[in-house]
């Protein structure tokens, strides 16, 4: 059910508890396996199971989704079941990539707020709620140029919003520039050369995706679609502001 890359995603998720993760060990075989097996398969994707956790017992307190027969522990269908029905699913390898090279990210969001909502928005992805991953990395992706704008080029970009729109309230705070319709933003950090005119047009489209994905409607959206947003958002924002 899991591959050894996949069990590396899931297993160091802190909101999984133990014999959830020992389901997902065993569901990494495809035949029943002793107790070393399962500490050794565990060791190889990085958890250390404390020597004196008793593993048969918690596996036996699974409600039926492990079970022992006479060659060792295998996980039952209604385990597979109980994996499916939490989020833990196979991800293809470029998905697995992506959430990997997003969480290395994460050490270099300074600001603890932005950095939840990242961490959120990775979390989101690898339990496919594909829109609120959408709608949550954008959140970061624009959070994160309105402070790099207000950190280094505040006086240009109020300078450009004034020479646009003769209206502009002079932008003291990255709320200030909040004030600011997202698109117009984008427009007028393009025009300072903070981002370019191909990496504009790729952020718009970001953009119209994540308002298509934060009302009701009939859109759908899979796998491939949100994988290629978060690695525009990715590659020309979280690894360059």
């Amino acid at each position: 059910m899991l591959e050894i890359n996949d069990l590396k995603t899931w297993l160091h998720k802190k909101d999984i508890e133990l014999p959830d993760k020992l389901l997902m060990i065993l569901s990494t075989f495809d035949e029943p396996v002793q107790i070393k097996d399962i500490t050794s398969q565990a060791a190889n994707a990085g958890l250390k199971i404390p020597k004196k956790t008793n593993i048969s017992l918690k596996l036996s307190r699974t409600d039926g989704r492990a079970i022992r027969v006479p060659e060792g522990w295998e996980l039952s269908d209604s385990g597979k079941q109980h994996l499916s029905d939490i989020g833990i699913k196979k991800l293809s390898s470029h998905a697995v990539k992506i959430a990997v090279d997003l969480r290395a990210e994460l050490k270099d969001i300074s600001n603890k707020t932005t950095r939840s909502f990242a961490e959120e928005a990775i979390k989101c992805y690898e339990s496919e709620l594909y829109r609120s991953a959408i709608v949550m990395s954008w959140l970061v992706a624009i959070d994160i140029l309105q402070k790099h704008v207000h950190k280094n080029h505040l006086s240009d970009f109020n300078k450009e919003a004034k020479r646009v729109n003769n209206n502009w309230k002079t932008a003291r705070t990255t709320d200030d520039i909040g004030k600011m319709k997202e698109s117009d933003f984008l427009e007028r950090i393009s025009s300072l050369s903070i981002i370019g005119k191909n990496v504009k047009k790729e952020l718009k489209d970001c953009l119209d995706r994540r308002n298509a994905c934060g009302h009701p409607n009939s859109l759908k959206i899979g796998q491939n679609t949100v994988t290629h947003h978060l690695e525009i958002l990715l590659l020309n924002i979280f690894k360059v502001f």
